[in-house]
């Protein structure tokens, strides 16, 4: 029997409801979607269960059957004033337990927070939640804050007013009393990474410590690297992911639960990605596609050896992470393309927020580029330089007029967003204004572009070379350039 077809006691094409051969379960026939009907404690209760699929239904109509059954005796024992956090706090893991949107370290992580609130207010467990006042919980978070994280803090407050509002659902209690408890503030990581030379040394070291799995791990620090995945992302991508021919691995997460926000992104072989792979597959001819391309699940304890050894940092698994989302960004890649990258889905805003900042080094050299003048400058020269052309780095005096004089091509007032971003990323003058210029570059490249990327267009460049291809490429340079002598002059 097709699973997503129960079979109905009476069946009547006329009726929008279908009933199916099992208490409490009916179909909605206009959409397919099965949903629960029920009496409990004399209510009638009627919700969809959100699938098409039989089975499923099944497993969820359970769920749900339960749930609403214990949140009858719930309510009626706090109508009688009977409900402590205890009755509460079993309710929260029961509705956590049988969740189908939490992931399983979701819910690991919820009966932590449940574990260390217990443990460091023993007698909340019996205590009436109508007894528990926002002091009570101001009392706690005061002493708690002193022993745990501020990521944890926050974390368990969030769980101890969860587990208030389950209280108040049930009509035991009118205000939640963890409601004023302030959240910690995160300060954020400050990131010690290894400059490319330190990286070097440092794979090295872990590779020759005469390990088993000394190679194995090397490798899988360098994959870590190169890629910027979650080490859960990593173990589960296998040479069926990786595409040799586009030049790029397909990022899918565990079987079970995917990726940390469920989606599957695709990311590309950078050259020294490329490179690991091919041998690593060349030495491994005859494995089957879905066998994992890491052949290690973890390398911490090799990794803080080796950083001991070469004198820096300790760096662990997710630093690697940031390592390669730090040189993408100092090799000019524009951070909205690194977010996709690393599987972000707030178009940049969290890489921004992580990586906006870069290495002393990075910035100071970035510094240097920075230069006041009368005339708003965009410094960036991707088209070739002629031979009498100067190379030194001079202020611009010249005037929108007089650069527009060296054109025979007006690429500035042109229809095509395209040529006027390539104009005027290649003119060190600025001659369209900024909000066109900003336009141009949003039609050139396909996509929303932010207006610190202007900041560095050859990453625009870049990106657009990509996209359009190097013939197409090079007929607009000559269709936008000015002539020789121009340049020359």
């Amino acid at each position: 029997m097709n699973e997503k077809q129960a079979a109905p006691k009476t069946a009547k094409p006329s009726k929008v409801w279908q009933p199916t051969q099992y208490s409490n379960l009916i179909r909605y026939v206009p959409s397919g979607t099965y949903f629960a009907r029920m009496r409990v404690a004399g209510k009638l209760i009627r919700q969809s269960l959100k699938t098409d699929v039989l089975s499923i239904a099944k497993l969820r109509l359970a769920d749900l059957e339960k749930n609403e059954r214990e949140s009858v005796e719930t309510r009626d024992s706090a109508s009688k004033g009977r409900m402590t956090f205890g009755d509460c706090v079993t309710i929260f893991k029961t509705q956590t337990e049988a969740s189908n949107f939490l992931k399983p370290s979701a819910k690991i992580y919820r009966a932590e927070a449940i574990a260390s609130i217990l443990k460091s207010w023993p007698e909340l467990e019996t205590l009436d939640v109508r007894r528990i006042s926002a002091n009570d919980c101001n009392t706690w978070a005061a002493k708690f804050s002193s022993q745990y994280s501020g990521t944890r803090f926050n974390g368990a407050v969030g769980v101890l007013r969860a587990v208030f509002k389950i209280a108040i659902e049930s009509g035991a209690l009118y205000r939640n009393p963890a409601e004023g408890i302030k959240r910690a503030k995160i300060h954020p990581k400050r990131l010690t990474l290894p400059d490319s030379q330190q990286f070097e040394l440092f794979v090295k070291e872990i590779e020759r410590a005469n390990g088993r799995d000394s190679r194995k791990c090397a490798d899988l620090v360098r994959f870590l690297a190169f890629g910027g995945f979650r080490i859960s992302e990593a173990n589960n991508i296998t040479w069926a992911d990786c595409d040799f021919e586009k030049g790029e691995i397909v990022v899918r997460g565990d079987i079970e639960t995917g990726t940390k926000n469920w989606s599957v992104r695709r990311v590309p072989m950078i050259p020294e990605m490329k490179s690991l792979l091919e041998r690593l597959r060349a030495g491994r001819k005859i494995e089957p596609p879905n066998n994992p391309a890491m052949q290690v699940k973890e390398c911490i304890q090799a990794m803080t050896r080796a950083a001991k050894v070469v004198g820096m940092a300790r760096i662990t698994h997710h630093d690697l992470r940031h390592f390669f989302a730090t040189l993408c960004i100092e090799s000019g890649v524009d951070i909205p393309t690194v977010s996709r990258w690393l599987g972000h889905k707030d178009g940049g805003a969290l890489a921004m927020k992580v990586y906006g900042h870069l290495r002393n080094q990075h910035s100071t050299s970035m510094a240097q580029k920075v230069v006041f003048s009368e005339t708003p400058q965009t410094a960036i020269a991707s088209l070739p330089l002629q031979k009498d052309e100067p190379t030194t780095a001079e202020p611009q005096k010249k005037t929108p007029a007089q650069a527009k004089a060296k054109y025979s091509y007006p690429w500035w007032a042109s229809n095509e967003g395209i040529e006027i971003f390539l104009g005027q990323a290649n003119e060190p003058v600025q001659i369209v204004p900024p909000a066109k210029y900003l336009e141009s570059a949003k039609q050139a490249m396909g996509r929303e572009v932010f207006e610190q990327e202007l900041s560095e267009p050859q990453a625009l460049l870049d990106e657009l070379l990509e996209r359009v291809g190097a013939p197409t490429m090079e007929k607009l340079k000559a269709k936008i350039s000015p002539p020789i002598n121009q340049q020359a002059a």
